[in-house]
Formats: structure tokens, sequence, C-alpha cells
């Protein structure tokens, strides 16, 4: 099985997982908000973990092409360097993001408790 396809199931799987969870949405109130904290947590983590996955993917294909694009013409260095600085901080900021919206689920709790 190829890595796009393995990828494709991947995110089919997620996308059938986020349709089906709203078939659990209705808890008694004392119980909902237990539960509630805990999937905010859970979900939080599993953000983080897929934007820093992909971030790292992105900043690693970026410095590839830049190295690759620098060693066919090293007269454009200057050019391709400042390109890849600035893609690489717009990544980075991405994964900052997530990371700031996961710590406001862990410690804020906006949903309950």
């Amino acid at each position: 099985m190829s890595t796009r396809r393995s990828v494709l199931f991947l995110m089919f799987g997620f996308l059938v997982l986020g349709l089906v969870s709203p078939a659990y949405a209705q808890e008694a109130a004392g119980a909902a908000d237990a539960g509630l904290v805990q999937w905010s947590i859970i979900t939080a983590g599993f953000a983080l973990a897929i934007a820093a996955a992909s971030g790292a993917l992105g900043q690693g294909r970026a410095v590839a092409s830049a190295a690759e694009a620098i060693a066919r013409n090293p007269g454009a260095s200057g050019d391709i360097r400042g390109a890849l600085i600035l893609g690489l901080v717009l990544i980075e900021s991405l994964v900052i993001y997530v990371l700031l919206v996961s710590l406001i689920l862990f410690f804020i709790k906006p949903f309950g408790g």
C-alpha cells in the first residue's frame, strides 16, 4: 500500500470518527461535565500531535527544496534563504497557534468544569 493511500485512509478514518461523535452528544448534566473535560484534553493532545507532525514534515520538505535550489543556482542563495526563513516562520507559527489552543483547552476548560 502506498503512503499516499494510507494517509488518505487515515484522513477518511478521522473524518468518519468526527461525523459519528455527535451521536453520543446527549448525556446527563452531571456526567457531561467530566466527559467533556476529558474529551477536551484528549482533543487538545491529538491536535497538538497532528500539528507538530505536519509542521515537521513541512519544514523538512522546505529545507530539502531550498538546499536543492541553492545547489542548482548558488547565485540566488540569498533570495532562496530569505524565502526559506519566511516559510519556516509561517509553518512554525501555525504549530504555535495549535499549542495555544491546546493550552487553553487544557487549563481554562472553556466547555465546562
